[in-house]
C-alpha cells in the first residue's frame, strides 16, 4: 500500500483549514486514492499505470478548488465536478442491487473520530439525549405493562368482570350478587370452586377447589402460592396433606399455586374456599366482585343477554330477598366488562399523560442537541466545501451527518437504558398502591425495540438540521471566507432561534401543566376530609367469631370489651370502632326510604352507602356532629330503633340538618320499618380526598328487625369491627405490642388485620395526584433547565458571531447599557415568541388532564400568568450572561481579531 498521505501533503494545497480539519481531509482523500490504486490494479494494470489513474484525480480536484477559489468560471467548475468519478464503495449483492457498505463503514469510522476529537461535545449531546429516552422508555414501560399487555393469563381476551347496574336506584355500577352465578370475593382472596379454573390456572402441586371445599359443613382447606410455599415451608414436596392454623381453624392444604402466578392485581400469601350456604342465599347484598370466561366465540353482548335471562331464574331458586318487580323497578341488570379494563381502571389517564409529557422532554433534548449539531456543523462549514469542491456529493455529506447524528443517538439509547433501568425501579417505588400490574413492568425485548427506534428517530431528527442547511449552502462563499454573512448564515440564524422559540413553547407547556397539578395538590390538602388529626389515630381490624361468643349480645360485649381494654393503654384518648372506617373502601349498600318522601308507586329511592358503628366512634374519628348525639352502647344492647346520617343526606331532604333530628328512615324492598334519625354527622370524603363526601347512613352494630324479608326474626350484629384508637402514642415504639396483648387478653392468637394508620389512608387517597405531580415536576424542571440552556447557547453563539460589530458599537461610543440591552431584547423576542406559543399550546393540551385535577380548571388564569411570566423571566437571566460579556467587549482586541 502507498502511503498517499503523504502524497497529498506534499502536493495539495488546503489552505483555510484548521490542523485537524486538515488531517480529516487529507485521510478521506488518501482513502480515495488508495480505493482507485486497487480497482485499477483488480482491473489487471500494472503498478505504475494503476497509480497514475488515481492521482489523475489530484489534477481534477487540484483544478476545481482552484476554479472555485478565485470564483472564476464557477461554471467550468460545475462541468469539472461532474467529470469527477461518482465513487460507490459497495459490494454487489445478488440480483444486481448494490449496498454501499463500505461507504457507511469508513463513515462510520469518521464520525467516531470526530466524537472522539470533541468529546464535550459528545457527552452533552449523549446525555441530553440519554435523559429524553430513558425518560421515554420507562414510561412506555409503565404504559406497555399496565395498559397495552394482555392479562397473564390462558386466552385473556375471554375474561370479563360480572358488575350489575341499576340506574333506577342511582347505581351505574354494583358487584354481583351471591345467588348469581359463582363470584371472587377479591379483597380477601376467597375464591369459589369455579374461580381458579376460570382463569385456567392450575396447581403446581395438588389441586383447586371443589364444590365440597366450598360447601358450609366440610373440612377447612387451603392452596399456597408459590412464594409463601417457599418461604413458610421450604418449597417441601410432601406438603399435601398437612394443616395449619388459619383464623383460628385447622385448614388442610390441597395445592400449591405455581410460580409467578398473580392473582389479578394481588399476589396473596394462600387462597382460601368461599362458602355459600345455597339454602339461605337470597337475591341481595350485591358485594361480590365477580369475573367469567367467556366461551369461545360467544361475545359480551351475547354473554349479558343470557345473564340477564338468569335473574328471574336466581329470583324463584333464592326467595326471601329482592323480588323480581322491585329489581325491574331498579332497571337491574347484569354488566359485563372485560376483565383487563375493570383491573386497570382510569389509570390510563395518567399515564397516557406522563407518556406525553415525557415525549415534550424528548422533542426538547433533540432540538437542545440540533441547535448544538448546527454551530459544530457552521465551525466544519470550509472543511466541508474543500471537500465537496474536491468531489464530494452533496448526498455524501448529508450521509456523514446523519450517520454522525445517527450514532449520538444510539449511544443517547445506550445511556438513557441506564436511566430508564434505574428510574423504573424509583417509579415503581414511588407509584401510587392501587396502579395496577406494577409486577408485570420491565424492560422487555419489546421495550428494547421501542427504545432502539426512538434513539434512531432522535438521531435523525436533529441531524437533518444541518443537512437541510449544507443542502442551501453558498459553496462560493464558504471558500472564499467561511459564509460570513451569507444568506445561509443568516438562514442558519433563524432555525437556531426557532428551535429555542420550539424548546420554550414546549417547555411551558409543561410548566403549565406542572403547576396545575401543584395547585390541585394545594387544593387536595386544603380539603376536609371528614376526620381531624389523622397521624393520632391507628386503625385495626378485629373479627368475634362464633367460636368465642354464641350469641349477638355475646359478640357485642366482647367488643365492648375490647375498647374498655384499648382505652386503658396509656395514652390513649379515646376508642371507637365501625365496619368501615373512612376511606378503607369497605361498605354496604342498600336502597333507603324516608318518611317524609313517599315515593310514586313505581319509583325506588336511591342506594345508599351503610356502616355499622359502636359507641364513640365518631369522637374518636373526630367526624364533627352537626346535630344530635352518637349511639351509646346502651342504644346498641337495647337495639334502639336510631340511626344517623351525614349532613349531605339532611341537607338533601330537610335543607337544615338540625331538621333531620327525629326523622325516620328505613330499608328494605318497600316503605316501613323505620329507625329515627337521632344525630346528624360531618361530610366525609369516604372514597378518598380527591372524591366529593358521599351521603353515608350509620347504623347501631346490633340491629333488631334488620331487613326482616331476608333474615326474618334473626338480629344483626356486625361481627368484624374495625378498631380507631386516638393517642399522641401512635407510631412510637412500644405502643402497637401493647395494643395487641390488649386484644389478644380477649381474643388469643387471633390475628390483627389491616394495621395502619388514619394517616396513611389519607396518603393513599392522594397517592395518584402526588405521583402524578412529581412526574410532571420532574419532567418541568428538565424541561425548564434544557430551556434554559437553549437560551443561553444561542444568545452566546450570537455574541460571538457579532464581536466585530459590537466592537464597532462601542468604539463608537455605545455604553454597555446599550449593548446589553441589545443582547437581551434578542432573547426576550425568543421568549415571547415562545411564550405566546406555549400558552395557545397548552390552552388546547391541558383539557386533556383535566380528568387528574383538582380544586382548578384546567384553564386556570392564575397559573397561566405565572408561568408565563416565571419563564420570561428565566429567559432573561440566560440571556443576561451573554449579554454582559457582550458589554465587556475591548473594541481594540474584536477588531485585531477579525
Amino acid at each position: 500500500m502507498r502511503d498517499w498521505k503523504r502524497y497529498v501533503r506534499e502536493h495539495l494545497e488546503l489552505a483555510g483549514l484548521t490542523g485537524e480539519q486538515e488531517a480529516e481531509v487529507i485521510e478521506e482523500i488518501a482513502v480515495q486514492l488508495e480505493e482507485r490504486y486497487g480497482e485499477a490494479l483488480a482491473r489487471g494494470v500494472g503498478e505504475e499505470e494503476a497509480a497514475a489513474a488515481a492521482l489523475a484525480l489530484i489534477s481534477d480536484w487540484t483544478a476545481l478548488a482552484r476554479d472555485v477559489q478565485s470564483s472564476k468560471r464557477f461554471s467550468r467548475a460545475t462541468r469539472v465536478e461532474r467529470r469527477i468519478e461518482d465513487r460507490e464503495y459497495s459490494i454487489r449483492m445478488r440480483g444486481g442491487s448494490w449496498i454501499p457498505v463500505a461507504d457507511i463503514l469508513r463513515d462510520l469510522r469518521l464520525a467516531v473520530r470526530r466524537l472522539r476529537r470533541a468529546p464535550a461535545f459528545g457527552a452533552v449531546a449523549v446525555l441530553t439525549l440519554g435523559i429524553g429516552i430513558g425518560a421515554n422508555t420507562a414510561i412506555f414501560s409503565l404504559v406497555k405493562g399496565i395498559l397495552i399487555d394482555p392479562l397473564p393469563y390462558d386466552e385473556p381476551e375471554q375474561l370479563v368482570a360480572v358488575l350489575n347496574t341499576a340506574p333506577g336506584v342511582g347505581e351505574e355500577e354494583l358487584p354481583q350478587s351471591a345467588a348469581l352465578d359463582e363470584p371472587v370475593r377479591i379483597p380477601a382472596i376467597f375464591a369459589t370452586a369455579g374461580t381458579l379454573p376460570t382463569l385456567r390456572a392450575r396447581p403446581t402441586l395438588g389441586r383447586t377447589f371443589s364444590v365440597e371445599d366450598a360447601t358450609p359443613g366440610t373440612p377447612f382447606t387451603v392452596i399456597l402460592s408459590y412464594g409463601y410455599w417457599q418461604s413458610r415451608f421450604g418449597g417441601d414436596p410432601e406438603i399435601l396433606g398437612r394443616t395449619m392454623q388459619i383464623g383460628g381453624a385447622a385448614r388442610e392444604i390441597i395445592g400449591v399455586m405455581p410460580q409467578g402466578f398473580r392473582f389479578l392485581e394481588f399476589d396473596p400469601a394462600v387462597y382460601l374456599p368461599l362458602r355459600f350456604d345455597r339454602s339461605s342465599l337470597t337475591v341481595t347484598s350485591f358485594t361480590n366482585p365477580s369475573i367469567a370466561r367467556l366461551r369461545e366465540g360467544v361475545t359480551i353482548e351475547a354473554a349479558t343477554a343470557d345473564l340477564a335471562r338468569l335473574v328471574p331464574m336466581a329470583v324463584e331458586k333464592f326467595p326471601g330477598g329482592l323480588t323480581l318487580d322491585f329489581l325491574e323497578e331498579a332497571q337491574s341488570a347484569p354488566l359485563l366488562r372485560p376483565l383487563k379494563e375493570t383491573i386497570v381502571g382510569d389509570v390510563g389517564d395518567v399515564l397516557w399523560v406522563l407518556l406525553g409529557t415525557v415525549g415534550i422532554i424528548l422533542l426538547i433534548a433533540c432540538a437542545n442537541v440540533a441547535n448544538l449539531f448546527l454551530v459544530r456543523a457552521e465551525a466544519r462549514e470550509r472543511e466541508l466545501a474543500v471537500r465537496t469542491a474536491m468531489g464530494a456529493k452533496r448526498r455524501q455529506v448529508a450521509g456523514q451527518f446523519l450517520l454522525e447524528s445517527v450514532l449520538l443517538g444510539l449511544l443517547g439509547g445506550a445511556v438513557g437504558l441506564g436511566l430508564a433501568h434505574a428510574g423504573l425501579r424509583l417509579l415503581v417505588a414511588i407509584a401510587p398502591a392501587d396502579l395496577p400490574r406494577l409486577a408485570e413492568v420491565a424492560l422487555d425485548p419489546v421495550v428494547l425495540f421501542f427504545t432502539l427506534c426512538i434513539s434512531i428517530l432522535s438521531g435523525v431528527f436533529f441531524g437533518l438540521f444541518p443537512v437541510l442547511r449544507w443542502g442551501h449552502a453558498d459553496l462560493v462563499n464558504a471558500l472564499k471566507e467561511g459564509g460570513r454573512g451569507s444568506g445561509a448564515g443568516r438562514e442558519s440564524h433563524r432555525t437556531r432561534n426557532a428551535l429555542v422559540v420550539g424548546q420554550i413553547t414546549l417547555a411551558l407547556v409543561l410548566l403549565i401543566g406542572s403547576g396545575l397539578m401543584v395547585r390541585s395538590f394545594q387544593a387536595i390538602r386544603q380539603a376536609n376530609p371528614g376526620f381531624r388529626n389523622p397521624s393520632e389515630v391507628l386503625i385495626l381490624g378485629v373479627s368475634v367469631s362464633s367460636d368465642v361468643a354464641q350469641s349477638p349480645d355475646e359478640i357485642v360485649r366482647t367488643h365492648e370489651a375490647i375498647a374498655h381494654r384499648l382505652a386503658e393503654i396509656p395514652g390513649v384518648t379515646s376508642v371507637g370502632s365501625s365496619s368501615s372506617v373512612t376511606m378503607d373502601g369497605r361498605a354496604g349498600f342498600d336502597p333507603i326510604f324516608v318518611e317524609d318522601f313517599p315515593l310514586p308507586e313505581g319509583q325506588l329511592p336511591p342506594i345508599r352507602r351503610f356502616k355499622w358503628v359502636a359507641a364513640n366512634y365518631f369522637e374518636t374519628m373526630g367526624n364533627p356532629i352537626v346535630a344530635g348525639r352518637t349511639p351509646t352502647w346502651s342504644d346498641i344492647y337495647n337495639r334502639s330503633r336510631v340511626v344517623l346520617v351525614t349532613e349531605n343526606f339532611a341537607r338533601e331532604y330537610w335543607g337544615d340538618p338540625t331538621t333531620a333530628i327525629g326523622k325516620r328512615i328505613g330499608t328494605g324492598t318497600a316503605p316501613g320499618n323505620w329507625r329515627e334519625i337521632i344525630g346528624v354527622v360531618g361530610d366525609v370524603r369516604d372514597d378518598g380526598v380527591t372524591q366529593g363526601p358521599v351521603a353515608i347512613v350509620y347504623w347501631p352494630m346490633l340491629l333488631e328487625d334488620f331487613w326482616p324479608e331476608i333474615r326474618g326474626d334473626a338480629p344483626f350484629v356486625a361481627l368484624t369491627q374495625f378498631y380507631a384508637i386516638r393517642s399522641p402514642r401512635v407510631g412510637t415504639a412500644g405502643f402497637l405490642p401493647e395494643v395487641k396483648q390488649a386484644v389478644w387478653s380477649f381474643l388469643p392468637n387471633r390475628p390483627l388485620t389491616n394495621v395502619q394508620n388514619l394517616g396513611n389512608l389519607l396518603r393513599g387517597s392522594m397517592a395518584r395526584t402526588s405521583f402524578t405531580l412529581v412526574m410532571l415536576g420532574v419532567a418541568a424542571a428538565v424541561a425548564l433547565l434544557l430551556a434554559t440552556v437553549g437560551v443561553y447557547g444561542v444568545i452566546s453563539y450570537v455574541v460571538s458571531q457579532r464581536t466585530r460589530e459590537i466592537g464597532v458599537r462601542i468604539a463608537l461610543g455605545a455604553g454597555s447599557s446599550t449593548v446589553t440591552g441589545m443582547v437581551l431584547r434578542q432573547g426576550l423576542v425568543l421568549a415571547a415568541i415562545g411564550v405566546a406559543l406555549g400558552l395557545a399550546a397548552a390552552y388546547g393540551l391541558t383539557r386533556l388532564m383535566e380528568s387528574l385535577l383538582f380544586g382548578v380548571r384546567a384553564l386556570d388564569p392564575l397559573t397561566y400568568a405565572m408561568v408565563a411570566v416565571s419563564l420570561t423571566a428565566v429567559a432573561l437571566l440566560a440571556s443576561y450572561l451573554p449579554a454582559r460579556r457582550a458589554a465587556r467587549v475591548d473594541p481594540m482586541e474584536a477588531l485585531r481579531a477579525e
